[in-house]
């Protein structure tokens, strides 16, 4: 690494913790979440967000766009939600000198830095496609035009765990597009206790901004400038490889286990470690970045068959045993 961006490195991750700390002005807790959502942002990913209502998840996402100068766009999804609803429609417009008629493309929600997704299972495949589409281009294409969708460009869709009458799954291939599945637990006894004295007061958090949309976008090149290992390398192969019945050695994916994670996955632990890496100020992937992230990165990319469900085994048991 040359020594301007040695020194850029320093400036811009310097203001990591300034970043967690204006977070914390407003969401109580839930560290982990807010570090994973952070990670998926500067690894270039998204994010699948599960959690019951009332855990403040639309706060901490607009929030977290707030303290880094991001456009922010809430989707609530429902059954008739239409793609043109999120990507954006023509309508007709008239050009008053010479009264001549065109199309004028309108863009949808979706062109926001930030977009919160909410209840993503309650939409049909359609629309769920339509989004996961321009997850994965980065751009909309209507009427054979492209529109390119704001960059920086995180997707963090939500899940109701509970409620799941009428509801429209995602299907394992639209699953592994997200970068990390987090799932929100409740509070503390003594950080609900805070919430609930600082929501029903006078409290009024003044959070500042802390980086801009640009410094968002060096920190992701930064992100895949940080050394990883080989033989951590080695050891994330080994450990994708042995999360598929055909090719492991533990009893667990033999068992629970009908389809294993792809290379994504591997990808994705990858930029995830080197973005943790980067938020704890290090240039280094060491291995506690690889063990903590294959639960958000591996959970929702272990198909379990019906003994699994039977047994009542879940994913994160089934990460447990890999890393052991």
């Amino acid at each position: 690494m040359e020594n301007n961006d040695l020194t850029k490195f320093k400036e811009l991750v310097g203001k990591l913790p300034f970043l967690k700390k204006e977070i914390a002005k407003v969401i109580v807790g839930q560290e982990g979440v807010v570090e994973e959502i952070l990670i998926a942002l500067l690894a270039g990913g998204h994010c699948l967000l599960e959690g019951v209502p009332g855990l403040a998840k639309t706060l901490m996402v607009k929030t977290i766009s707030e303290v880094m100068e991001l456009q922010f766009k809430r989707i609530q999804f429902t059954p008739d939600l239409m793609p043109g609803d999120i990507l954006g429609t023509e309508i007709l417009e008239e050009d008053h000198e010479t009264g001549k008629k065109f199309f004028q493309f309108n863009q949808g929600p979706i062109f926001a830095n930030m977009v919160l997704a909410d209840e993503i299972n309650r939409t049909p495949p359609k629309t769920q496609a339509a989004l996961l589409e321009a997850m994965q281009e980065k751009r909309v294409t209507y009427a054979g035009q492209n529109h390119a969708l704001p960059d920086p460009f995180l997707i963090i869709a939500t899940q109701n765990p509970i409620e799941q009458a009428g509801t429209y799954p995602l299907p394992e291939a639209q699953l592994d597009r997200f970068m990390l599945y987090i799932q929100l637990g409740y509070p503390s006894e003594k950080e609900e206790l805070e919430v609930l004295e600082k929501t029903t007061g006078t409290y009024r958090p003044d959070h500042k901004k802390v980086l801009s949309g640009q410094e968002i976008k060096q920190l992701q090149d930064l992100t895949r400038q940080v050394h990883i290992d080989s033989e951590l390398l080695v050891y994330i192969n080994k450990l994708i490889r042995s999360s598929r019945p055909a090719t492991t050695t533990v009893q667990a994916v033999k068992d629970y286990v009908e389809w294993g994670a792809g290379t994504r996955a591997g990808q994705a632990l990858i930029l995830c470690s080197k973005a943790r890496a980067l938020i704890h100020g290090r240039f280094a992937v060491i291995p506690e970045d690889i063990k903590t992230l294959a639960f958000p990165v591996l959970r929702h990319r272990l198909s379990l068959h019906f003994r699994a469900e039977a047994e009542n085994i879940q994913p994160d048991t089934i990460i447990s045993q890999l890393l052991k």
